[in-house]
């Protein structure tokens, strides 16, 4: 019983927060069909979350392996190698949307300048560039 639990409710759980999604794939996309689909897809997540809080499902995480991760601190390097990869990303992409059609607009009036417009949307690259560094060097301390 508690095997066909622990396939069931996840499986459960995905189709109840996807089901109100397939009418939007299927071309139903005017706008009182797409509020209430969105309404039914919120009230799906939030009863799958009350479900799971109501019915935990026993013996996926024991005390030990909690404590266990707890007391190391590679769980929070890992964490911070995440953030600081996925934040500089996020930062080199905003530069690049800002730099780079500026870039292109001048390149097309006036091509002569296109080794100084390069350098403003690599510059915004470089970022990303810095945040896999700073990412790989606090893997490489843990």
């Amino acid at each position: 019983m508690k095997t066909v639990l622990l396939f069931t409710l996840p499986l459960l759980a995905m189709l109840l927060i996807a089901a109100p999604l397939f009418p939007l794939f299927k071309g139903a996309v005017s706008g009182k069909k797409v509020k209430r689909n969105m309404i039914l897809n919120l009230s799906a997540f939030f009863g799958v979350c009350l479900l799971a809080v109501l019915l935990p499902v026993g013996g996926l995480v024991s005390a030990a392996d909690t404590a266990a991760v707890a007391s190391s601190s590679a769980g929070l390097g890992y964490i911070a190698a995440a953030l600081v990869t996925g934040l500089a990303c996020v930062g080199a992409g905003i530069a690049v949307a800002a730099g780079a059609p500026a870039a292109i607009g001048a390149v097309s009036e006036d091509p002569k300048v296109f080794a100084k417009a390069l350098i403003f949307v690599v510059l915004g690259e470089g970022i990303a560039i810095y945040g896999l560094l700073i990412s790989i060097l606090i893997l490489n301390q843990l």
